[in-house]
């Protein structure tokens, strides 16, 4: 079992950066896939982006070349740095994890979920 535990939302004006770690309860960190969803108002779950026990990230279209995702398996954490933030970007930010290699975007593959972080980003 691994207990995903969000922190660092957060206001911040468009232009502005943000980073949001997510700890992990569990002795086997390093073997999982990590990853972020978001979810705005009214809107379906987005994928954001996924990093694998390597080091190796995907990330979501909309947030390429701002957002970029890193783990410190020795401290059971995972980051997600967001710069050039837009309003559009406003959501609540989930911590997802599961026991597959895939860099899946698909919300139905994460095992583990946070309980979420909400960031805005004014205009």
């Amino acid at each position: 079992q691994v207990q995903l535990v969000e922190s660092g939302g957060g206001l911040v004006q468009a232009g502005g950066s943000l980073r949001l770690s997510c700890a992990a309860s569990g002795r086997t960190f390093g073997r999982y896939t990590m990853g972020w969803f978001r979810q705005a108002p009214g809107k379906e779950r987005e994928f954001v982006g996924a990093i694998n026990w390597g080091g190796i990230a995907r990330y979501a279209d909309s947030v390429k070349g701002r957002f970029t995702i890193t783990r410190d398996n020795g401290k059971n954490t995972m980051y997600l740095q967001m710069n050039s933030l837009k309003p559009e970007d406003t959501a609540v930010y989930y911590c997802v994890a599961q026991t597959s290699v895939s860099l899946s975007g698909y919300g139905r593959d994460y095992e583990y979920w946070g309980q979420g972080t909400q960031v805005t980003v004014s205009s």
